[in-house]
């Protein structure tokens, strides 16, 4: 099933790499839900600080349950890695409630 995922970069523009990584990261989480969609947001702030890249990614899931994960770190990699391991048991919690 393909999954349609929408990624938007603040305050900088993020690398083919990165959005491959993302689009591959965020594309095995089907295999714990039935996603409709993604929309991920990728946002450096405060600038002077270490752990300032944010990831933050939205699922839309059948049934209108939508689901969020936002994580904060050094690297953009690590915060995804964060942001879709709260997703995947977030996702398998919602799978264990609804059946789908």
């Amino acid at each position: 099933m393909y999954m349609n995922i929408k990624i938007n970069s603040i305050h900088f523009n993020a690398d083919q790499k990165l959005e491959e990584l993302i689009d591959s990261k965020v594309s095995k989480l089907t295999k714990f839900h039935d996603i409709l969609g993604a929309e991920v947001f990728l946002r450096l702030e405060n600038i002077g600080e270490k752990e300032n890249k944010i990831a933050e990614i939205k699922l839309l899931v059948p049934g209108g349950a939508d689901v969020f994960a936002k994580k904060q770190t050094e690297s953009f990699e690590k915060s995804t890695d964060e942001t879709i391991e709260a997703l995947r048991r977030q996702l398998i919690k919602l799978k264990g409630k609804t059946g789908y």
